[in-house]
């Protein structure tokens, strides 16, 4: 099974794009997020002449999470727990195939000296605490998405251009290794530990994408269930070289089946 994740920033302004790159990468699962539009303006009905029912959660403009599947979705749930007066829509979670999947747009939380960086640290304090009840259980469980985090200065062109930024800060470097803590583990990084440059964004300005000044803010994190059963993972470049792309591209992994339970 194929998971993938992808900031699409808009899907309005993007879907075709999306549509292409389902034909291409062939995921049996894409997370999105950023959808910038409510449910009912969402797209079901071309996502599902390509094969995939949906589960979303979105909001006029801005934030909004999906996760797209051409395998049955068994008990999909919208939004993070822990504060019921959020009504930001950046988290959806469903079973597929047997690996709990979540997608996930963590906030930004520029500016720092504003209340958005708290915001995010509230944030990420609820997404630990779902995160450690969905380790507990022992099952395979990926929590895809954008995460706004440059886990560390590798994952950066240029550090010194990024320092005191939310993506790099402290609190925000500190919030993303507690729930790696949990025994999560980075796909990517598995998958190919010395890939040089492994970039997921790429500024609009200043030429960031021809320059290959990129940052790696979205990630697949992988409970040890699920990293047993996952054969390869990667970033796809090629999106986000093409005419009015999205300023992330596409990041998966590939799970095999999990074995049969033997009989006693």
């Amino acid at each position: 099974m194929r998971i993938a994740s992808w900031n699409v920033n808009s899907i309005k302004a993007r879907l075709d794009a999306a549509l292409a790159w389902l034909d291409e990468g062939q995921p049996d699962v894409l997370a999105l997020q950023e959808l910038k539009c409510v449910e009912d303006a969402f797209p079901r009905l071309e996502f599902e002449a390509k094969g995939y029912k949906a589960v979303i959660t979105g909001q006029k403009t801005y934030n909004g999470s999906a996760i797209l599947s051409r395998l049955p979705i068994e008990d999909p749930m919208v939004g993070l727990p822990g504060d019921d007066s959020d009504e930001q829509a950046r988290y959806v979670e469903a079973t597929i195939n047997g690996v709990r999947i979540a997608s996930i747009y963590l906030p930004n939380g520029n500016p720092v000296d504003t209340e958005k960086f708290p915001y995010k640290i509230r944030w990420m304090k609820r997404l630990y605490a779902r995160a450690a009840e969905l380790a507990a259980t022992g099952d395979a469980v990926a929590l895809l998405g954008d995460y706004n985090v440059i886990p560390t200065d590798e994952d950066c062109y240029d550090p010194r251009a990024w320092d005191g930024d939310a993506l790099t800060r402290p609190e925000s470097r500190a919030e993303y290794r507690s729930i790696l803590n949990l025994g999560y583990y980075d796909a990517f990084r598995a998958a190919k530990p010395n890939a040089p440059a492994a970039y997921t964004f790429w500024d609009y300005q200043a030429g960031a994408w021809q320059k290959d000044n990129g940052i790696r803010i979205d990630h697949v994190l992988l409970t040890g269930a699920a990293l047993d059963r996952m054969t390869d993972s990667d970033i796809d470049r090629r999106p986000r070289g093409r005419p009015k792309a999205s300023d992330h591209t596409p990041i998966w992994c590939d799970l095999a089946d999990a074995p049969p339970t033997p009989r006693l």
